[in-house]
């Protein structure tokens, strides 16, 4: 017999399993964590612009764009080394500000902030909220090719230069993390937050539309129009990071925002992508731990990964912790309407950000019977049409001993090669 741990939350689970009954889906990497001297190194290496020393002159105001709490990018280290370069080149400290990118997630919280950056700088550096229906400090800069209203953070057309820090993870309909994600949805209004996720969706075949999903860039239609609003902003530099499964940076690829971008992610798909010869009846799956499992929206990026390794009418067991509950206080409203079909009808009805979420959830309920351990309420859980258990060997209670089945550590960070996602 064999064990491993699964992360659940701050803590995890002990699972003992036989080889001969489950494989694993990760991915194999024996990267050792960069230091400060490599990540300077890759730094000096930037793709497709000159060295940020040389974009940026003394006396401009320069604009440091990060992720929220929900996202493991190493941030810390790389902000540290960022500010260092920029004040050793004559930039003033009082110069530099950092915004997080929430998009519509909730505000980063004081501590939080520490973390992400740590306390050294975020007690020297100046940093800022962005609030998606604060129009006061929202600037209209136009519209996508497909009509869609492009506003943006004021901060964005307030300082000379942007700089963007984003780690590159697969994203189940946007295709990849990062960069251009970084501005839109991350520091954009929420009128133009919805309508550029709404793209994902085709209300004529009342589906996911076609060429949207994880691991597509090319003719992506969510991916296009978020480049689109992104441009507006003009970044002047792209740090894309690549993390192990504690949060350090085993990667960092630097430089033009889309050219940048798209090389890390073709570093990370050939990583991360991992084929299975056949979908089986059980798969077991983490989300890797906090901050991947902090509430449900979060938890359903590793439910979708799972879904393309198992078979119609097959379980799958999601280890969710979901400590700040579901994401967001009316998601729950979106499974009032019975079947995925119906939810699908509303939802080109009244579109919003997260009944996409919601419809993507119930179709997998739909397809597979779907056990999820977790701490949100029990009667939370059964509303989505997921089954509620306490423990993981709840969770496995009545399947057959002898039910072949994956295991899939960190479900949010691995693509299955074979697999129809719904």
């Amino acid at each position: 017999m064999a064990e491993i741990e699964l992360k659940y939350g701050q803590t995890h689970y002990y699972f003992e399993f036989d080889k001969k009954r489950f494989d694993v889906l990760e991915p194999e990497t024996d990267q050792a964590a960069l230091s400060d001297f490599e990540l300077n190194e890759a730094l000096d290496q930037p793709i497709g612009t000159p060295l940020i020393e040389e974009i940026v002159n003394s006396g401009e105001k320069v604009l440091i764009v990060v992720p929220d709490a929900t996202r493991e990018v190493a941030c810390g280290q790389v902000v540290n080394i960022l500010v260092r370069r920029l004040i050793a080149n004559g930039t003033s400290s009082s110069a530099i500000s950092i915004i997080f990118a929430t998009g519509i997630h909730r505000p980063v919280t004081q501590a939080e902030k520490e973390k992400i950056l740590t306390p050294f700088i975020a007690q020297r550096i100046k940093t800022l909220d962005h609030a998606p229906r604060d129009i006061s400090r929202i600037t209209r800069m136009g519209e996508t090719s497909g009509g869609i209203p492009i506003e943006l953070n004021s901060a964005l057309v307030e300082h000379d230069h942007v700089i963007l820090i984003g780690g590159v993870t697969f994203h189940y309909f946007a295709g990849f993390t990062g960069s251009r994600k970084l501005i839109c949805p991350g520091l954009a209004s929420t009128k133009t937050i919805s309508g550029s996720h709404k793209l994902a969706f085709d209300c004529d075949a009342l589906s996911r539309r076609a060429g949207v999903g994880t691991g597509m860039l090319d003719g992506n239609a969510v991916h296009e129009a978020f480049v689109e609003a992104a441009s507006k902003a003009a970044p002047a530099f792209c740090i894309n990071t690549i993390v192990n499964d504690t949060g350090e940076a085993v990667d960092l690829i630097c430089g033009d925002w889309i050219e940048s971008h798209k090389q890390a992610c073709e570093v990370y798909a050939r990583r991360n992508t991992i084929a299975v010869p056949e979908k089986r009846r059980l798969v077991i799956a983490g989300c890797g731990g906090a901050p991947y499992d902090l509430n449900l929206i979060q938890a359903h990026k590793a439910l979708e990964a799972a879904a393309g390794a198992c078979v119609d009418g097959g379980t799958i067991i999601l280890l969710a912790e979901c400590r700040e509950g579901l994401g967001r206080d009316d998601f729950l409203k979106w499974f009032e309407f019975g079947d995925s079909e119906k939810l699908a009808e509303r939802l080109c009805e009244a579109y919003q950000v997260n009944g996409q979420t919601a419809w993507s959830l119930l179709c997998k309920t739909e397809k597979f019977d779907v056990r999820i351990v977790t701490d949100l309420p029990e009667g939370k859980v059964a509303a989505t049409g997921m089954k509620y258990s306490n423990s993981l060997a709840d969770a496995l209670n009545g399947i057959k001993t002898d039910t072949p089945g994956y295991i899939m550590p960190s479900g949010s960070k691995v693509l299955i090669a074979a697999g129809e996602l719904c």
